[in-house]
């Protein structure tokens, strides 16, 4: 599938099939792809828990307006944004630097200036923590759902949950935000796929202020 087909063709699905399986295998590859977004400094601030057991999507069912797609939906994930991934001694921060030097980076050089450049640019209030973790966690939440899409998977991005409710009942530090949920797994071809939604065109888009 070339890319124009999977922007035109991924679809927010309502309507999982429940039989239909995600296999390990194919969730990692989706996973994976997904992570090739883009992020600042490369600092990557996102995580995933993955639900597949049923008493597990049935506590999340509660704590989202009972969206019956968490529980038809064969993979549940829920998409966390860590305001804390650009601080010095974070292990993400402290694997990339790691990595830099194994590429022949000279990293002494860097690292004090990216250090002060990301606290400037991601830690200078927490307002600015949010947006820096929320961001760069839609980059890859998108890229996994065309990542699904690719792999001939369905998913639907869900905003409508009790965001304390799930950090609360599913251990997550505080340190975390939750942007969305996304249902993973296969259209039931038993329902009936809803019309495309109107989109805005090229000139409703490009804007100007005089």
């Amino acid at each position: 599938m070339d890319f124009k087909d999977v922007m035109i063709q991924r679809r927010s699905v309502n309507f999982f099939d429940p039989e239909k399986d995600v296999p390990d295998p194919l969730l990692r590859e989706m996973i994976e792809l997904g992570s090739k977004a883009p992020s600042g400094f490369n600092l990557q601030p996102w995580s995933l828990m993955v639900l597949k057991d049923r008493a597990s999507k049935e506590k999340l069912l509660k704590l989202a307006w009972n969206q019956t797609k968490i529980v038809e939906a064969p993979v549940v994930m829920i998409v966390l944004a860590d305001r804390e991934n650009w601080m010095e001694g974070h292990p993400t921060v402290e694997r990339n630097f790691k990595e830099m030097a194994a590429s022949g980076a000279e990293i002494e050089e860097q690292r004090s200036w990216i250090l002060e450049a990301a606290k400037k640019l991601y830690g200078s209030s927490e307002e600015r923590k949010i947006a820096f973790a929320c961001k760069n966690t839609g980059f890859f939440a998108m890229s996994l759902m065309l990542a699904a899409k690719s792999l001939g998977l369905d998913t639907h991005p869900m905003d409508g949950f009790d965001i304390d409710g799930t950090k609360e009942a599913f251990n997550i530090p505080d340190r975390f935000w939750i942007p969305l949920l996304l249902a993973v797994g296969y259209f039931n071809p038993e329902a009936v796929l809803e019309a495309p939604k109107w989109r805005k065109s090229y000139d409703d888009i490009v804007v100007s202020f005089p």
